[in-house]
């Protein structure tokens, strides 16, 4: 592999030997990160400064002059926006890839009898932690506006003293991308036993969650996906909640935006 030094670290290293004038021109070099015309005759009328000092600051930073100094700082400068570019793409095509196969996991007729269910029970709970905590809060937050009575949960104690006393008519949602935080798990399989609805939402499928759970919303999955290294975590989770939420939508959907309209409005005369 062929390694090339890069222009900005030389900067760096030299910036404490360079006078108050050349420390001007290296800040404007270190802080850019656009291509433009970098002549000595338009950067020193840009900098108010003389083009005898922009030479001394490139041989300061261990080059033969200026010329040679911005011919290597545009080879670091397309490099630079080249990396910047392949992240952008490589996230994008992330996204992309997870939306693709949140259409192929998605099933209609599962989906609509979720929300069947949580427009039918009395109270909903949303147990999460971490990200998954996260993405249920935003549940929370998405079907009030709607007029579900629902509560979301992320305290491991809360969570058990909760799930104790809840009833037939309750509905348990469990979240959990990686669907190994047993905390979650073993709050909806009390649940269970205390005659509540159950439901998991998680990217992978376990053969023993069918004894306590009624229905399992899978979501798409990425590799490391919940330790958010480059993508969130939630992004799955969001996806399957606006499909939930159009489908409770349609349920009474006159009653469904009247009290949507009401809470958009409480919110307005709160702020003024």
């Amino acid at each position: 592999m062929h390694y090339e030094r890069d222009v900005l670290p030389l900067i760096e290293v030299n910036y404490n030997n360079l006078t108050p004038a050349e420390k001007v021109i290296a800040d404007f070099f270190l802080a850019n990160n656009l291509d433009m015309d970098f002549s000595s005759k338009k950067i020193a009328a840009q900098l108010f400064t003389s083009e005898a000092s922009l030479s001394r600051f490139a041989k300061k930073c261990g080059f033969e002059g200026y010329r040679q100094f911005i011919y290597r700082y545009r080879e670091t400068l397309t490099s630079a926006n080249q990396r910047v570019d392949s992240d952008i793409k490589h996230i994008l095509s992330t996204y992309q890839e997870l939306l693709n196969k949140a259409y192929t996991l998605m099933d209609g007729e599962q989906i609509k009898k979720v929300a069947a269910l949580i427009t039918q029970k009395r109270q909903v709970f949303v147990y999460g932690k971490g990200s998954s905590g996260v993405a249920a809060e935003e549940l929370k937050l998405r079907f009030m506006r709607l007029g579900i009575h629902i509560e979301c949960i992320t305290d491991d104690h809360i969570m058990k003293m909760n799930s104790a006393v809840v009833g037939p008519e309750c509905l348990a949602i469990a979240i959990t991308v990686s669907g190994k935080t047993q905390e979650v798990l073993s709050s909806l399989k009390t649940a269970k036993a205390k005659g509540a609805a159950t439901v998991i939402i998680s990217s992978v499928y376990m053969r023993d969650w069918d004894e306590y759970s009624d229905y399992i919303l899978p979501i798409a999955a990425k590799e490391n996906l919940e330790l958010g290294k480059l993508i969130s975590p939630q992004f799955p989770i969001l996806i399957l909640c606006d499909v939930l939420y159009t489908n409770i939508l349609q349920v009474n959907k006159s009653e469904k935006e009247v009290l949507y309209g009401l809470t958009l409005f409480e919110l307005g005369s709160h702020r003024s």
